[in-house]
Order: structure tokens, then C-alpha cells, then sequence
């Protein structure tokens, strides 16, 4: 059982890495995240085709990364 968690927390965490990496960014750099970070952060823009199931991918794979590495802890005894 240990190790079948294990290996699926290594595919989870290998898919969650690669989602967050195919997303968009979404500052201009430094300089945006002095200026216009607020704006950005509390603006009303949404994600919107691509950039939204990604958004949701990324959660459903988070939340599964810590669900996993809670069962792993408690079945390594």
C-alpha cells in the first residue's frame, strides 16, 4: 500500500509540476509586480479557455499532492 501511494504522490507531483509550468504568467516582471500588482490581484479579470482548465487542473493536483502526502505519512508505519 506504501508503495502504491508513493508512486502515484511521484505522477502527481511530476502533472502538478507541468501545469504549473504551461500556465501563462501573469506580471510583466519586476516591474509589474510594483506598479500593477494590485490591479492585476484584485482586478475582475478571469481566466478564460486554456489558462482556466489549466487553473483548475492545478487545483484538483494540489489538493490530491496533500491528500497523498497525508495517506503516505500515515500508512508508513
Amino acid at each position: 500500500m506504501h508503495t502504491l501511494l508513493v508512486v502515484l504522490l511521484v505522477i502527481v507531483s511530476i502533472a502538478l509540476i507541468g501545469v504549473v509550468l504551461l500556465q501563462s504568467g501573469k506580471s510583466a516582471g519586476l516591474s509589474g509586480a510594483i506598479s500593477g500588482g494590485a490591479e492585476q490581484l484584485f482586478g475582475k479579470q478571469k481566466a478564460r479557455g486554456l489558462d482556466l482548465v489549466l487553473h483548475r487542473v492545478t487545483i484538483v493536483l494540489s489538493v490530491l499532492f496533500f491528500v497523498l502526502t497525508i495517506a503516505v505519512t500515515y500508512f508508513e508505519l
